[in-house]
Parts: C-alpha cells; sequence; structure tokens
C-alpha cells in the first residue's frame, strides 16, 4: 500500500457527501466518474504494478470512468432531464443520514471479521460508507438516473472490497462484478426509454399507473 491510498479514499468519500447533496444530474454523473477513475487506481497504488493489477485497473477505469458515464450523459440528452427536483427524502436529511452512516461504517469496520492487516487504512471504513451512499440514493431519489447512480456508487463500494482481498479472490469473481454492473446499466436504460415514451417522464413511481 501506497502514501496514495489513503488520499484517494478520502476522496471518494468526500464524492459521495456531494452526490447526497447535488440536484444536478450532469454534476452528479461527472463525479461519479471520477469516483470510479479514482478506484480504478485502487489495484495499482495497493498491490503494485502486476499484470493483474494493471489489467484490473485498466477494466475498471473504461467501465466505470468513462463507458458508463457516457451512457448516462446520452440517457439525460435523450430524456431531456437535467436535475433531481422531487425527492423522496429532501437533500440536506440525506446528507445528514449520510454523514451519521459514515460515522457509523468507521465505527463498525473493526468489527468485520477480517484479518488485522485488512483493518489498516481507510479500505473497509470507505467501502462501508460508499455502499451506504449508494442505498441512500437508490431509495431517496425518484429519477430513474439517479437510481443508477447510486447502483454504481454501491458496486464502487463493493469493488473497494474486492480489492483488498484480491489476492485471495480470482480474477474472475472481479470481472464477475464489473460485468453484473454494465449488464444492470444497459437493463435501467431500456427501462428509462420505455417510461419516457410511455409518461414523458422517468419519474419511477409513475409506473404505478400501468394497468394489465
Amino acid at each position: 500500500m501506497t502514501d496514495l491510498t489513503n488520499p484517494l479514499l478520502l476522496a471518494v468519500i468526500l464524492i459521495n457527501f456531494f452526490t447526497l447533496g447535488s440536484a444536478r444530474l450532469g454534476a452528479c454523473i461527472r463525479v461519479v466518474s471520477v469516483q470510479g477513475a479514482l478506484l480504478a487506481l485502487l489495484p495499482l497504488t495497493t498491490h503494485g504494478f502486476s499484470f493483474h493489477s494493471i489489467l484490473l485497473t485498466t477494466g475498471a477505469f473504461c467501465l466505470k470512468g468513462v463507458f458508463i458515464p457516457w451512457l448516462l450523459f446520452r440517457a439525460i440528452r435523450e430524456v431531456r432531464i437535467r436535475r433531481e427536483l422531487e425527492p423522496t427524502i429532501g437533500f440536506v436529511p440525506t446528507m445528514i443520514l449520510g454523514a451519521l452512516t459514515t460515522a457509523g461504517a468507521f465505527l463498525f469496520a473493526d468489527f468485520l471479521p477480517l484479518i488485522s492487516e485488512h483493518h489498516e487504512g481507510l479500505f473497509v471504513p470507505t467501502a462501508l460508507a460508499t455502499m451506504f451512499a449508494g442505498f441512500l440514493l437508490l431509495v431517496s431519489r425518484r429519477k430513474a438516473i439517479t437510481q443508477v447512480l447510486g447502483y454504481l456508487m454501491l458496486e464502487n463500494g463493493i469493488f473497494v472490497i474486492g480489492v483488498l482481498l484480491s489476492d485471495a479472490l480470482p480474477l474472475m469473481v472481479e470481472a464477475g462484478v464489473l460485468l453484473d454492473l454494465l449488464v444492470a446499466v444497459f437493463v435501467m436504460g431500456i427501462v428509462m426509454n420505455h417510461i419516457s415514451r410511455e409518461f414523458s417522464t422517468i419519474n419511477t413511481e409513475r409506473l404505478s399507473a400501468l394497468k394489465e
């Protein structure tokens, strides 16, 4: 683990708070793409320049930092929305919940059944805090695109844990997580397309209007 790892993980936590407090979809997509790009560097800063680390970094950067954000920007251009205007939970309460869950992540991290060297640094607290932040976006936002961002952040937290344990996990398991994410984004894009065609909006609450 290099000296860059903990500042990188701290930046990931700060991005969580920005996303929870922002209504601008374009800005949220950009910062989540930056978060993905930063996390893509973790294998190199943690395990050094091995073939495994370079392959994982390249794949994660291409998916998290470039391809998926491009898909989301294309989606918001097609459906012509720019802001999350009516969240289920307001932006300030969401940020307060985010602060509480982040504090809880730091407290709970020490109780996980991991070996002592895996408790060093900010890996475990960052992973838990990012997963909690992603879950908050999923349950507190109405727009499907914002919920996709929540899913991305949730998977980013899982990715941090995967990097921490990558010596014990086969590469195919890590690649499978990224592939599941890619498939989920494609499926969500199809859903958003159908909702926008039928209702001229991608507010997921409108799904209740569907009749058999």
